[in-house]
C-alpha cells in the first residue's frame, strides 16, 4: 500500500530517478523542468528541505512499498493560512484515482497539520487530466492562471476552502453515497 511521507534527505535518491524516469511522460502535460535542475539535484533538493524547515512549504512524496516514489505532491508559497498545491504522479500509475485520493489525504493534510485553510492550484487549459483530479479533489475554478503560473502556458486556478470541505464532511458525503 502506498504510503504519503514528508520529504526528508534519504528520499533524494528515489525522487531523482522517479524525476528522471517521469520526464519525458510529464513534459507532455507540463513545463519541463530543463537539464540544469537535474544536474543540481542535490543542491535544489537541499533547498526544500530548507523551505520545509522554515514554514513556507511543505512537501511529501508517495512511495510504493519498495521504496520508489509514485508521486510528489507539494504545497509552496505557505503563509496566512493558504497555499499552493502542486503535484505530480508516474505515467504507471496515472489514471487509477491515485494522484485524486493523495490529493484528497493532502487537504486532510493540510488542515490537521499544517493549519492550512485554503489550497490553490493552477492547472494548464490543456491538461484535462488535473482539472479532473482537482474537481473530484473537491476543488473549483477561480480564474485565469497565466503563463507566469504554469511555466509558459495559460489555465485556470482552483481553490478548495479546506474547512468547509474537510475530512469530516467528505466521509458524511461518501457514506451517504454508499
Amino acid at each position: 500500500m502506498p504510503e504519503l511521507q514528508r520529504l526528508h534527505a534519504g528520499h533524494a535518491p528515489a525522487v531523482l530517478a522517479f524525476e528522471l524516469a517521469s520526464r519525458a511522460y510529464f513534459a507532455a502535460s507540463i513545463s519541463d523542468r530543463g537539464d540544469e535542475f537535474f544536474d543540481q539535484f542535490a543542491d535544489r533538493h537541499s533547498a526544500l528541505l530548507a523551505e520545509q524547515q522554515a514554514g513556507t512549504g511543505v512537501f511529501y512524496v508517495l512511495v510504493a512499498e519498495d521504496g520508489a516514489v509514485l508521486g510528489r505532491f507539494n504545497l509552496y508559497d505557505v503563509g496566512d493560512g493558504i497555499a499552493k498545491l502542486g503535484y505530480r504522479v508516474a505515467e504507471h500509475v496515472a489514471g487509477r484515482g491515485v494522484a485524486t485520493a493523495t490529493v484528497r489525504e493532502l487537504c486532510e493534510l493540510a488542515v490537521a497539520r499544517h493549519g492550512l485553510r485554503t489550497l490553490r492550484a493552477a492547472t494548464a487549459g490543456d491538461n484535462a487530466a488535473s482539472q479532473k483530479v482537482l474537481t473530484k479533489a473537491g476543488f473549483v475554478p477561480v480564474g485565469p492562471a497565466g503563463p507566469a503560473d504554469l511555466g509558459g502556458k495559460s489555465g485556470t486556478w482552483y481553490q478548495r476552502d479546506l474547512i468547509q470541505g474537510n475530512a469530516k464532511s467528505d466521509r458524511i458525503v461518501r457514506w451517504s453515497d454508499r
